[in-house]
């Protein structure tokens, strides 16, 4: 069957579609259906089932005869090393360390914090927490203390899993004082932490707290796989939220399994024992879907690449990866490819290295710009396919299914609707707009498996974030369009996350710290157009009367704080003071007329607009930063 067969299917029967689907996991207790819709708009898969993720990612591969097989990839050109897992050796490393979370009290339904860099300990430390039942939430490393310390508050681990450091090109980053930092600050303590030493730098471990992860293994007995319930929650991962507070969105095990399973071959078209890359973090869904369990559970070699797109060494990195690991799929964002074109604009670099063995590149997590998706299909001579997908999906919602039917290309388009996903383009009014009309993305529900069924401990948050502006469908908060074809085009966010590098980061979030500079009354933060990184945050303050202090002092002191509370992630460089913000006469501040003035492009004046001035005010001092037109 072609993919138009396959995806009709998908939503004229979705219960045959996804049992059949359902058929490629090895099930303690198979399910009896796949639909659970008792309490809809709040719906599950494969509910009654018993199956545990760490059987299916590891031991399963280990009994049917591949133990041999490379199971992870570490390549590491910032420490310099390399080196290969088998199955059977993951198999014995993630029971030993299972083992060692169990004889300390972690049990199923337990809460576990990962906070870890490109390490294949980060996966085992994931990978461990399925086979006890435990629910991990990786942390991004780059994340500051006050952001741990929000997670660690909202998810109450009994346990957190951490390195001593990070490596970036140039410098070694300290985890254990944020980590500490993050403790102090939170209300909840766990009971414990386990700290992954590297030599590049050994962390003073806390007395009575703090484990070594060699020590701390040894001697235990191996954990055996504990089956689990189908919606017993897999992980728990946090996504910025509009209003800074981070939502945490929740992985139900059963559609997890199945959905990345059927993703692999369909999507990303590899099978089993093939090489498969997604250059990301696990600290990202990326990471989650696509570094850790979609290749695993699939029989894939996974790598986990400790380095960057350029520096490390040059911007070569790539294609030397793809050619000494014989990689068939690879999956990065955007920015990444815009970082070596600006490098070697001539991709003169791959020209050192045989990368015939690749299938296609697949591109997401921020828009990919048609320039960026010319060049790499004229320098790498393979397909480049764009795919757009969420946090809360788990995996794509549009896509190109070349493993299915490689469709035509349409550049800047991430091509049609996955199976599962009705998506629709709505009006205001919520009603279904005609080919080539922008409007809302929506997704009819109920959605696939694989995606969220809930936030943690939001089920109301839920509901509002998602279900409320459009009943009977999940709002994806992204506009755009369908084109004749049905090709789907996806134009702009229609909240406050910005996309930074292919990090969804909240503007919101960041406001909240500006506003906690003693000097600033108000404050904005937008996303302004990035050549490289896609998007850029710039911070707008208003300060507090009397102030008389220099004003490059201040918006120093406001970038600081934003580096610090939020983490160099956010790439916050640029803040601005100006007497008055843009607003509606009702008071909301006029966020996107700002971004057009920042990114050079015409608007409407807004009817409702309290003041047209000052829009002359936020170009002069956009200029005043190198910024407008």
């Amino acid at each position: 069957m072609g993919y138009k067969d396959v995806y009709e299917h998908s939503l004229a029967d979705p219960e045959a579609f996804w049992m059949e689907a359902a058929e490629a996991i090895d099930w303690v207790k198979k399910p009896s259906k796949a639909l659970f819709d008792d309490a809809a708009p709040l719906y599950e898969w494969y509910k009654d089932a018993q199956v545990n993720t760490c059987w299916n990612a590891v031991d399963r591969h280990v009994v049917s005869g591949r133990g041999d097989q490379a199971a992870i990839i570490h390549d590491s050109p910032v420490t310099h090393t390399k080196h290969e897992i088998t199955f059977a050796e993951l198999q014995t490393r993630v029971a030993s360390l299972a083992g060692a979370l169990r004889a300390k009290g972690v049990e199923k339904g337990d809460r576990v914090i990962i906070y870890m860099p490109m390490v294949p300990e980060a996966l085992e430390a994931m990978l461990a927490c399925a086979r006890l039942g435990a629910v991990h939430s990786v942390v991004f490393g780059g994340f500051a203390a006050h952001e741990l310390a929000v997670r660690i508050d909202d998810c109450t681990p009994k346990a957190i899993i951490a390195a001593s450091c990070g490596i970036e090109p140039g410098r070694v980053v300290h985890y254990k004082p944020l980590l500490d930092g993050a403790i102090e600050q939170s209300t909840h303590k766990p009971d414990f932490c386990v700290i992954f030493q590297r030599e590049q730098e050994v962390a003073q471990l806390t007395e009575g707290r703090d484990f070594d992860w060699h020590a701390f293994q040894y001697g235990v007995e191996p954990a055996d796989c504990v089956p689990v319930s189908g919606d017993h929650p897999a992980y728990i991962l946090y996504t910025s939220g509009t209003t800074g507070a981070p939502k945490g969105v929740v992985r139900a095990t059963a559609g997890h399994l199945v959905a990345l399973n059927w993703s692999m071959k369909n999507i990303y078209d590899v099978n089993p024992g093939e090489v498969f890359w997604a250059a990301s973090d696990v600290g990202w869904v990326v990471g989650h879907s696509y570094i850790c369990y979609g290749p695993l559970i699939h029989g894939n070699t996974t790598i986990v690449f400790e380095g960057k797109p350029v520096g490390t060494p040059d911007a070569g990195t790539f294609w030397r990866v793809i050619s000494e690991h014989n990689v068939r799929s690879f999956f990065t964002a955007p920015t990444a490819f815009r970082a070596i074109k600006r490098d070697d604009p001539e991709g003169k670099l791959i020209r050192d290295y045989d990368i015939s063995c690749l299938r296609a590149l697949y591109l997401a997590g921020e828009r990919a710009d048609p320039d960026t998706i010319e060049w790499a299909q004229k320098i790498m001579g393979v397909p480049v396919y764009d795919h757009w997908w969420q946090t809360e999906t788990g995996w794509a919602i549009a896509g190109n299914p070349a493993g299915l039917e490689a469709l035509p290309v349409k550049i800047g388009s991430p091509t049609v609707a996955m199976p599962g996903y009705d998506v629709q383009i709505l009006d205001e009014g919520g009603h279904e707009v005609p080919p080539g009309t922008l409007g809302a993305i929506a997704v009819k529900l109920p959605l696939p498996p694989g995606t969220l069924p809930v936030l943690w401990d939001a089920e109301a948050r839920y509901v509002k974030s998602y279900l409320t502006t459009y009943p009977g469908y999940y709002e994806t908060g992204d506009a755009g369009m369908k084109d004749d074809d049905g090709y789907l085009w996806i134009m702009a966010r229609t909240d406050d996350v910005i996309n930074v590098a292919g990090h969804r980061l909240s503007t919101g979030a960041m406001e909240e710290v500006l506003a906690g500079h003693p000097d600033v009354a108000e404050c904005a933060v937008i996303g302004i157009s990035d050549a490289l990184k896609g998007q850029a945050p710039v911070g707008f303050v208003c300060l507090t009367k009397g102030v008389n202090r220099p004003h490059e002092e201040i918006a120093r002191e406001c970038v600081s704080r934003v580096r610090d509370q939020i983490g160099p992630v956010a790439a916050f460089k640029l803040a601005v003071v100006v007497d008055r913000l843009p607003k509606t006469r009702s008071g909301k501040i006029l966020r996107g007329i700002m971004v057009k003035i920042a990114d050079g492009q015409d608007y409407k004046m807004p009817a409702t607009i309290d003041d047209p001035a000052i829009l002359d005010e936020i170009r002069t001092a956009l200029q005043g930063i190198g910024l407008a037109k």
